[in-house]
């Protein structure tokens, strides 16, 4: 039964865990990204966000191969699950890391914790030596994120279609090299 499986690695940071997700977090999920202004900032996210999409994410980042994909929950221990981070094939270079954090949790510098901390398991525990990320040309915020954690723009930006906009969007590549 997929509620009773967990997969995959678990980390910390010095204030967060990164976890597998369970079923159990699906209720949550579904709370935290029912969020207009966090779907506008992803390509694949609904709005609305409901408790179906939340719980295909958690089968996703469980059914996932741990060899080329992972899923973390953003654990903050009191309080549970504050959003997710991953990493999956970019299908061009590398691992691509992608996440989304809850409104509640914005601007506590929670993102880029995950991010540095992901990175670096990635590197030591999963023998990646290049990370790469995009984001849309309006989330300041996200690319300040990737700029703190190490990321370096590769100048390759694309349109990219953005499900809760309803229309593409310009993306900018980065990248990360250990």
């Amino acid at each position: 039964m997929i509620d009773q499986l967990t997969r995959g690695p678990s980390l910390r940071t010095a204030r967060l865990d990164l976890r597998p997700l369970t079923m159990a977090d699906a209720p949550r999920i579904a709370t935290l990204a029912d969020d207009f202004d966090i779907a506008r900032m992803l390509t694949r996210c609904p709005h609305p966000y409901s408790m179906a999409e939340a719980e295909a994410l958690v089968r996703r980042g469980v059914e996932a191969d741990p060899a080329a994909e992972v899923m973390f929950a953003i654990d903050l221990p009191g309080e549970g699950v504050i959003g997710t981070i991953g990493l999956d094939p970019d299908g061009v270079l590398a691992a691509e890391v992608g996440y989304w954090l809850g409104r509640p949790y914005w601007g506590r510098g929670y993102m880029t914790e995950a991010v540095r901390g992901l990175l670096a398991w990635a590197r030591d525990q999963w023998a990646r030596r290049c990370v790469t990320a995009r984001h849309f040309v309006d989330n300041a915020a996200s690319a300040a994120v990737l700029a703190k954690a190490g990321f370096l723009y590769t100048g390759r930006t694309e349109m990219l279609p953005c499900l809760a906009r309803g229309e593409p969007v310009l993306n900018r590549w980065m990248v990360w090299l250990a």
